[in-house]
């Protein structure tokens, strides 16, 4: 299972390689030392952290992504609802709703989604 908590450097670390791969580690590198004065050890070291975690892959010196950013976050939404909620999403919707008024587009929205599912 990939782990889809991740801190606020490890975060924008992702980002990067999301928004620039298919990138070599020389790049990469370069990019961690412009942005958060990273050594390329520091560099290294979290990208493995994040490899290891099922979300990159480092070969021949090319970082790509296991997963999409779109993914990652349809999976961190999923574990928010199912830690916090009991995987329910008609709790979490209520929750939401209670504090959060939805517009006319929201829940035009929702209605098509809703559609969408029972057609498939």
């Amino acid at each position: 299972m990939i782990e889809t908590k991740l801190g606020v450097i490890e975060s924008r670390f992702a980002d990067l390689i999301w928004e620039n791969e298919p990138l070599a580690t020389s790049q990469l590198i370069k990019m961690c030392e412009a942005e958060f004065s990273w050594k390329r050890t520091t560099t290294y070291t979290v990208l493995k952290r994040l490899s290891d975690r099922g979300l990159f892959k480092n070969s021949n010196g090319e970082v790509t992504a296991l997963i999409s950013r779109d993914e990652f976050n349809a999976l961190q939404s999923e574990n928010f609802v199912q830690e916090n909620f009991g995987g329910s999403l008609p709790a979490f919707l209520t929750a939401f709703t209670s504090k959060n008024n939805l517009s006319k587009k929201d829940v035009e929205q929702i209605k098509k989604m809703i559609k969408a599912f029972e057609e498939k």
